[in-house]
C-alpha cells in the first residue's frame, strides 16, 4: 500500500520508539519505522517526506555506534533527530558530543530562546514547558548553520535548528505523554516543515485495503483464523468486505477463552455478518496437552503449534484456498533492534501464526500490518462493529493459559472464568471499563487458609489486574474507588467454588509486564 505522505522513523534501538510513529500517525500522517540497520533501503522503499531519528542507549562517542545513513543527510528533505537522534546529528555534521558530568533523566523545564517551526502556533519566546529527559551525553557545540532556540538546565541546546536546511533536534522526548506538548511538536514538524497533508484516516485507509485485496486474491480463496479477538475479527470482516464468500473463517475453539466468547464470536459471524465459519471444538485436545507444563513459554509454544495444527487441518479439508489471512498488526512486525544491531531479548514470544504459508503453500493476507492496536479498533467502528466488541480489553492469543500460573486444568479453567466474568461484570456496571486498558484475573499457584462458616478451608488465591495505559508498552495500575475491591473480593469468595482470598496488583509496567505470564 503506497502512501504519498510518508514519515520515516529510523530506530537506533529506544524503548520508545513505536510511540514517535503513534503520535505522527495522530497528526494524521502515515509513518513507518525501520532499524538503522536497514535504513537507506527502507529510504528508498518510502520515498518519505521527512525523517525522524530516535532516541538511543548507546553513546555517539562509542566506536561502531549507530549512524545516520549518508544518503538521508544528502537528500535535502527534512530531519528531525530526537535525543540520540539529536546528538549523532551533530556528531556528523560537524557539532561536538560530550558525555555529560551529570544525566538529565525525568522531568524537565524547556525555556524558549527564539522561535522556529517547531514552535509555530505552540510555543513563543520566554515562556517555560516541561519536557520529558533522559540523557547522559549533551551536545556542547552546535553543527555549522543550526542556532540553539530553547534551552534547559542541564541540555543548553534542549532544542536546535537549521532552517536552511529543515533540520531539527531536540534532547527530550516529545513522544512521551511527560512531554505535554510533544505530540504537536511533532505534528508541527510533519506537517509545517515536512509539507504533509495530514489526511490520512481510517476511511481512506478502509477503501485503500479493499483495493489491494481484491487486487492480491482475484478469484481466490481465503482462509482466516479466527482467535475471538479484535484483531483477526477486523481482518476477517474486512476482506469479507472485500471478497465476500471467497473468505471462509475459521474459529479454534482452543477452551481457553472467557465466559461466553465463543459464542459471541459464533453469533458474530455466522448471524450478524453471515460470514462462513467454521467452528472448532478443540479444548480437549489443548487442555490434555497443557496437563503438567507449568513453564509458560513452554504453554504458549505448545498452544501456537497446536493451534497451527488443527488450523492446518480444517483447511485440507475445506481445500481449495490459495490465500491465508491473518490478523497481524504493525508492533508485530516491526523488527525490533539493539543499538548493537544485534537482536533484542525476547520478553515473551507471541502468539500467531508463523510458519504455517510455507507448510500449507498458501499467500498471505495481512491487511492490518500496518496498524497499531487503537488504529484496529478504529478502523472496527469505520466497518461497522460495534463499540461493545471493539472496545473489548486486549485477550492474549493463549488465553487464560497465561493467567493461570502453573498447570492449567478444566476446573482452573471454569474457576477463572467465573471469577474474571463477576470482576469485568462489576467494572462495567461502575461505568468504569472504558476508563481502562486491561482488566482481568488470574488464578494463582497459591493455596491459603480461610474461615467461611465455622469450617477451615484451605483454597485458591485470586489476583486482581486493572492498569492504565495509552498504548500498552507501559502502565499504570488503575486506582478504584475506596468500595470497589472489597465489592469484587466478596461476591467472588461467596460465588466461585474454590478461592477464599482476593488480592490487588499494584505493579507498574516496567518493572512488571501486564499479564503474569
Amino acid at each position: 500500500m503506497d502512501h504519498p505522505d510518508t514519515i520515516l522513523i529510523i530506530d537506533f534501538g529506544s524503548q520508545v520508539t513505536q510511540l514517535i510513529a503513534r503520535r505522527v500517525r495522530e497528526a494524521g500522517v502515515y509513518s513507518e519505522i525501520a532499524p538503522f540497520t536497514t535504513a537507506a533501503e527502507a529510504f528508498a522503499r518510502l520515498r518519505p517526506r521527512g525523517v525522524i531519528l530516535s532516541g538511543s542507549p548507546a553513546s555517539v562517542l562509542d566506536e561502531g555506534s549507530p549512524r545516520v545513513p549518508d544518503v538521508i543527510l544528502d537528500s535535502g528533505l527534512p530531519v528531525l533527530g530526537i535525543c540520540y537522534g539529536q546528538q549523532v546529528l551533530m556528531h556528523q555534521l560537524g557539532g561536538t558530543v560530550m558525555l555529560g558530568d551529570s544525566g538529565e533523566f525525568g522531568r524537565a523545564f524547556i525555556t524558549v530562546a527564539d522561535d522556529c517551526a517547531l514552535f509555530d502556533g505552540l510555543w513563543a519566546e520566554g515562556e517555560t514547558h516541561q519536557a520529558w529527559m533522559s540523557h547522559g551525553d549533551k551536545v556542547t557545540a552546535l553543527a555549522p548553520g543550526f542556532r540553539s532556540v530553547a534551552a534547559s538546565a542541564g541540555a543548553p541546546y534542549a532544542v536546535i535548528a537549521d532552517d536552511t536546511r529543515r533540520y531539527y533536534a531536540m534532547q527530550f522526548h516529545p513522544e512521551v505523554v511527560h512531554t505535554p506538548d510533544g505530540a504537536k511538536l511533532l505534528a508541527n514538524f510533519v506537517r509545517h516543515v515536512c509539507g504533509c497533508a495530514g489526511d490520512w484516516t481510517m476511511a481512506e485507509y478502509r477503501a485503500a485495503k479493499i483495493a489491494d485485496i481484491r487486487a492480491q486474491v482475484g478469484s481466490g480463496r481465503v482462509i482466516c483464523g479466527l482467535s475471538g479477538g479484535v484483531d483477526s475479527a477486523v481482518a476477517a470482516v474486512l476482506i469479507h468486505e472485500a471478497i465476500g464468500a471467497q473468505l471462509t473463517c475459521v474459529f479454534v475453539d482452543h477452551g481457553l477463552l472467557r465466559a461466553g466468547e465463543a459464542d459471541q464470536v459464533v453469533s458474530l459471524f455466522r448471524g450478524h455478518y453471515n460470514i462462513p465459519l467454521v467452528h472448532v471444538q478443540a479444548d480437549t485436545l489443548f487442555l490434555n496437552g497443557l496437563a503438567g507444563v507449568t513453564d509458560p513459554e513452554l504453554k504458549r509454544k505448545f498452544i501456537g503449534k497446536t493451534f497451527i495444527e488443527v488450523f492446518e487441518a480444517e483447511a485440507r479439508a475445506i481445500g481449495g484456498a490459495a490465500f491465508l489471512a491473518q490478523g497481524t498488526l504493525y508492533p508485530d512486525v516491526i523488527e525490533s533492534v539493539s543499538f548493537t544491531g544485534g537482536p533484542s531479548v525476547t520478553i515473551k514470544s507471541h502468539h500467531n501464526v508463523g510458519g504455517l504459508p510455507e507448510r500449507m503453500n498458501m499467500a498471505l493476507v495481512e491487511p492490518l500490518r500496518e496498524l497499531f492496536k487503537d488504529e484496529v479498533r478504529a478502523l472496527g467502528r469505520e466497518l461497522g462493529l460495534s463499540e461493545a466488541f471493539v472496545g473489548r480489553h486486549p485477550f492474549p492469543g493463549p488465553g487464560l493459559a497465561i493467567r493461570i500460573p502453573g498447570e492449567v486444568t478444566r476446573e482452573r479453567c471454569d474457576t477463572l472464568r467465573k471469577a474474571d466474568a463477576i470482576y469485568l461484570e462489576e467494572i462495567r456496571a461502575a461505568g468504569l471499563y472504558d476508563a481502562i486498558w486491561q482488566a482481568f484475573a488470574v488464578l494463582l499457584p497459591v493455596r491459603s487458609v480461610g474461615v467461611m462458616g465455622d469450617g477451615r478451608t484451605y483454597d485458591n488465591v485470586l489476583a486482581l489486574r486493572a492498569v492504565t495505559s495509552t498504548d500498552g508498552m507501559t502502565a499504570e495500575c488503575f486506582s478504584f474507588p475506596g468500595d470497589f475491591l472489597p465489592r469484587v473480593a466478596t461476591r467472588i469468595v461467596n460465588e466461585v467454588r474454590g478461592v477464599n482470598r482476593v488480592v490487588y496488583d499494584y505493579t507498574s509496567k516496567p518493572p512488571g509486564t501486564i499479564e503474569w505470564e
